[in-house]
Parts: structure tokens; C-alpha cells; sequence
């Protein structure tokens, strides 16, 4: 048995979820995966649906925090803010591949669980982003865009490198997993983010 064995079952499920499917996992599947007695599972989960009730929360909870880290510099201007919030998902996403990649095809199911996330976590997320945009707009920093489809693109961007692994690893040769990835996949968003949300350049020093 491994030492922390909550940490062992739910690495072991992420893995089999990701595998096997949620549905075509059993607790037998994850107990003998992670090398415990499945009575383990049911004394800090209940069952399989608490299990995935922990992850979702677990990866949200931490989501959200590195969202607020980077919204956290809003004093420092609107695309600071939002590069900032675009590196630190990013970074999060990318040490945890696996997770993020389970957890985003979940969202795709409509389910009593996905509707709570998305009532709370989600609101919440685009509380964040809506903030950071609508400051930008009226200082002058940001386009007067629509703001309900920035954020759509924005989501787009973020979750299409995990949600499409297969496709964006075996067809553009791209490794999300890899330590490179986060970097310069935020550069790239970096300039979507200039060149669609941001004013040009000759407006703004028309406006100072």
C-alpha cells in the first residue's frame, strides 16, 4: 500500500477515467491501480461519484486561484492583468495534463455535477475575466468589444490544447506535458490577445 493513499486513488482514477472512460471504470479498476483495498475509496470518498465530485472541485478550487493571482495585478492595466491570468492557467493546465484533460471532457456531459461546477465555478471564472475586459474597455486599453465573445474565444484558446490532446499532439506535433509548451503557447495567446482585444498601437498615442 503507498504511503498517502487518497493521493494514490486519485491519481489512479484520473489515469483510468482518462483511459477506461468514467463509466468504464470500475472501484475495483482504481483500488487495484493504485495498489489499495477499494474499503480505502469508499472511506475517504463514498463511492466512485464522490471521487469524481473530489476531483472536480479539487482542480477548480486550484484553477480559481491562479485566475485571482493574476487578476490581482488589474492596477497594473488590463492586458497585464489578462496575460498574467492566461500564463498562470496555463501553467496550472500544463502540470496537470491529465486532470484537465478528464476534467474538460466531463464539462462537455450534461450532468447534475457539470450544472453546479458551471453555477459556481464558472460564474465565478467569468466574473473574473468580465472584469478584467470591461476595465480595459473603459480605459481605453481594449477594443469596445463584445465581451461575452472574447471570453468564448479566450475559453476556446485555453482548453483546446488538453480537450483535443490526440489531435494536438499526433497531429501538429505539439506536447502539451512537455515544459516548453506553457511558455510559448502563452506568447501565442499573448498576441491574440494584442492584436484582437488591444487598441492599435497609433490609437492609443493618439489618446495620450
Amino acid at each position: 500500500m503507498k504511503k498517502n493513499s487518497k493521493a494514490a486513488i486519485i491519481e489512479a482514477a484520473i489515469y483510468l477515467f482518462n483511459t477506461k472512460g468514467f463509466s468504464g471504470t470500475s472501484i475495483r479498476d482504481i483500488a487495484a491501480k493504485a495498489d489499495v483495498n477499494a474499503a480505502n475509496i469508499a472511506y475517504y470518498f463514498q463511492n466512485k461519484n464522490g471521487l469524481l465530485e473530489n476531483c472536480f472541485t479539487d482542480y477548480f478550487e486550484r484553477y480559481l486561484e491562479e485566475i485571482e493571482h493574476g487578476f490581482s495585478l488589474l492596477e497594473c492595466g488590463a492586458e497585464i492583468c489578462l496575460k498574467a491570468m492566461v500564463d498562470n492557467v496555463l501553467r496550472y493546465q500544463c502540470e496537470n495534463t491529465q486532470l484537465t484533460r478528464f476534467i474538460l471532457r466531463e464539462m462537455t456531459i450534461d450532468s447534475q455535477v457539470v450544472r453546479e461546477i458551471m453555477s459556481t465555478y464558472h460564474v465565478k471564472e467569468r466574473y473574473f475575466f468580465k472584469k478584467v475586459l470591461d476595465a480595459g474597455i473603459q480605459s481605453g486599453e481594449f477594443r469596445n468589444i463584445s465581451i461575452q465573445y472574447a471570453i468564448l474565444q479566450l475559453k476556446a484558446l485555453l482548453s483546446m490544447p488538453f480537450l483535443n490532446m490526440h489531435y494536438v499532439t499526433e497531429v501538429l506535433h505539439v506536447l502539451p506535458h512537455e515544459k516548453y509548451f506553457a511558455a510559448k503557447y502563452s506568447k501565442e495567446i499573448s498576441l491574440w490577445i494584442k492584436g484582437t482585444l488591444c487598441h492599435p498601437q497609433e490609437n492609443l498615442l493618439m489618446k495620450t
